[in-house]
């Protein structure tokens, strides 16, 4: 297995070095004129894979999505639009018997949609309400769908419930949560599940909740979705995380996985009630007998270790197949014999599919580099999923049951062929606490940059329990930060994951110590291993996280870079600790404990002691949408810039959160912050 990752990143370089000079730079628009990939479905017999493909239509500032259809049988088939399929289709997947399901708006309501491949739709549904997401049980007897609805509704047409005018435009709470993410809480809505039997070939009733009486969204907010429920094959039982609500909701990690009959005939029973971390992406196996998921063991944590589990359903037993390999399980897929589970897992600066034997735990790593999610097993052992790195946006492969990889889609060959040459290379070194750290670098490699000294952008990736990785991002993307003739360079300090449970943690109650090290260290050891890049000649960027360690760093190594870009970074850890939503997130963060029972662990590392000693330029970005970090964030740091007198700069979006989104708002983004870099960075 170690050749063979070898070769394939030999290989990879080799193909990297040997690409032609092109004519220009990829730009922010380029990105977002990328066709994107979502999630394949698989047809039981292998055959055909479904999947969505978006273009961008920059004059309506948004993505359009058409279901698309593979022949994984034909040698070189390309994607094709899925023929037959009502107009605005989506969410399509194949079920047990080998036909399409899907969702598509009729009269502006989304309804459930059945085909065959080469034949026509019928409409199964005449539902009311908007929809988030629906499976159906393998023996097609039962759909389940996901919506937001009043916990007063007694099945999914809510007709039963009246909404009580009070009069003005006020919005009224009791308890946490006010707001999540970027929406204002509804109160007295949650997502919940309805079930409703299929007969003759119809979606019968009105729909019963299968959540019962409990308080809370399934599948969960603001990023679940089909991952987190799961149903019998035989329709009589529905598998679904949620974190029960109430005051403590807003500091509780704790998601169970229930499950409850598919009639709503009795409530859902707490698989998971002895473990008060997080338990969720409910799996069940190919036969219905046992569920896999993961675990974490620390309340109040949300980047602890996510051990993969099995329970027997029958007996109530529970193994724990990754307890003893360190790293965190991100994805769960059955392959279809029942005999092993595979899984995506970060690993220094990759994230490689691995088969998990389900009797012994055994881990066997089957792909190499890159980025991989989104896995469907096929019969043999093998499986077919996505995969991006920095070269390029997600494609659709196929990994045998020995590791074989093969490209089954090129879907933006075209236009990545019209972009110059980048080289990609991770590195290494002593870090804080004599630790390794990983690092990588992205450069222009035209014929025009080969002499030249590159000035550098120095990017800061947030979380901070995270990494940018060998991977694509439509947000802050490596490729893209090098079309104007940057050197990229990325250091995974410590908290990043895919190093092992200890190096994550290691940033708890430590914010602005070791990373802030490994960061220091980490340019130093980039720049002195390629003359190219010229440390004396960069700036910094961070987002989140990384934006606080921008207003970190202009208190504590004001002379360490010609300029700054700070999006949604913490400012005043004192006034995030009570604006912010999700509180277990912040309070684990410094030392498990709320400001007010520990002041002195969030002023430990709090920027806003140090505006006295900031001096380098620096533009702040933020979003009126962000409830994670708040735009009031954003605004106090331009504040502190003005008041002294450094050269700044504030943008704010209104109409974007945590992220910037919207495909123009995004072109407009790189624009402002090439600018930025512009005005101090000598070429």
């Amino acid at each position: 297995m170690i050749k063979r990752i070898l070769l394939a990143a030999s290989v990879a370089a080799a193909a990297i070095s040997a690409t032609p000079a092109i004519a220009r730079p990829m730009t922010a628009t380029d990105m977002q004129s990328m066709r994107r990939l979502t999630s394949p479905s698989v047809s039981p017999d292998g055959r055909y894979a479904i999947f969505a493909l978006s273009t961008t239509d920059l004059a309506a500032n948004k993505r359009n999505n058409v279901v698309h259809i593979l022949d994984l049988k034909a040698k070189g088939a390309a994607p094709q639009p899925l023929a037959g399929a009502a107009q605005g289709a989506h969410d399509a997947v194949f079920g047990a018997d080998g036909a399409i399901w899907y969702l598509a708006p009729v009269g502006g309501q989304d309804q459930l949609f059945r085909m065959v491949v080469g034949g026509q739709s019928t409409q199964l549904s005449n539902l009311k309400g908007d929809i988030s997401g629906f499976k159906v049980s393998a023996n097609g007897s039962r759909l389940i769908v996901w919506a937001d609805r009043d916990l007063k509704c007694s099945d999914f047409a809510c007709e039963d419930v009246k909404k009580v005018e009070q009069g003005g435009s006020a919005r009224e709470y009791d308890q946490l949560f006010i707001r999540h993410w970027d929406t204002w809480a509804e109160p007295g809505v949650r997502s919940r599940i309805f079930s409703f039997p299929i007969e003759g070939g119809r979606i019968s009733g009105a729909g019963v909740p299968v959540t019962g009486a409990l308080v809370g969204d399934s599948p969960s907010k603001p990023f679940g979705g089909g991952e987190e429920v799961d149903i019998s094959p035989d329709g009589k039982t529905v598998y679904f995380a949620l974190r029960e609500a109430g005051r403590i909701e807003a500091n509780s990690t704790n998601l169970d996985i229930f499950s409850g009959p598919a009639d709503g005939s009795a409530q859902p029973t707490n698989l998971t009630a002895d473990n008060d971390g997080t338990d969720n992406l409910p799996t069940l196996s190919p036969d219905g007998t046992r569920l896999a998921y993961f675990s974490m063991a620390r309340p109040g944590y949300e980047a602890d270790r996510q051990v993969l589990k099995v329970r027997n359903l029958a007996t109530g037993q529970v193994q724990a197949l990754t307890q003893n390999w360190d790293r965190s399980v991100g994805s769960i897929a059955w392959a279809k014999d029942g005999k092993s589970i595979l899984i995506t897992a970060e690993d220094t600066l990759e994230q490689p599919v691995w088969r998990v034997d389900a009797a012994t735990g055994k881990v066997t790593r089957l792909t190499a580099g890159g980025h991989a999610g989104n896995v469907a097993p096929l019969a043999g052992g093998g499986a077919v999923y996505t995969s991006n790195s920095v070269m390029a946006p997600d494609d659709l492969f196929r990994v045998d049951a020995k590791g074989k990889v093969t490209q089954l889609t090129d879907v933006n060959r075209a236009l990545l062929a019209d972009l110059d040459p980048v080289s990609f290379k991770k590195f290494s070194f002593k870090g804080a606490n004599n630790d390794t750290v990983w690092g990588f670098t992205l450069k222009p490699a035209g014929p025009q940059y080969a002499a030249a000294k590159l000035p550098i952008a120095f990017v800061v990736h947030g979380g901070p329990q995270g990494s940018f990785s060998n991977s694509w991002s439509y947000r802050w993307n490596p490729r893209v930060f090098s079309g104007p003739g940057y050197g990229v360079v990325s250091v995974d300090f410590h908290g990043s994951t895919g190093y092992g449970q200890a190096f994550t943690d290691a940033i708890t109650n430590n914010w602005g110590g070791w990373p802030l090290e490994d960061l220091q260290k980490g340019l130093a050891f980039a720049a002195s291993q390629d003359a190219q890049l010229d440390a004396d000649n960069a700036c910094a960027l961070g987002a989140s996280y990384g934006g606080y360690m921008m207003n970190w760093i202009a208190g504590q190594w004001p002379d360490g870079f010609k300029c700054l870009v700070q999006h949604d970074g913490v400012f005043d850890a004192r006034a995030m600790a009570y604006e912010t939503e999700e509180l277990w997130f912040d309070e684990w963060e410094h030392g498990k404990k709320a400001y007010f029972e520990d002041p002195a662990a969030f002023e430990r590392w709090n920027p806003v002691n140090h505006v006295a000693k900031w001096k380098t330029p620096m533009l702040v970005i933020t979003g009126e949408k962000d409830f994670r970090i708040p735009y009031t964030q954003g605004i106090a740091a331009f504040t502190a810039l003005q008041r002294r007198d450094i050269p700044s700069k504030l943008i704010v979006w209104p109409d974007e959160n945590h992220w910037v989104l919207k495909p123009n708002n995004s072109i407009r983004w790189y624009s402002e912050v090439f600018d930025w870099m512009g005005k101090y960075l000598a070429k």
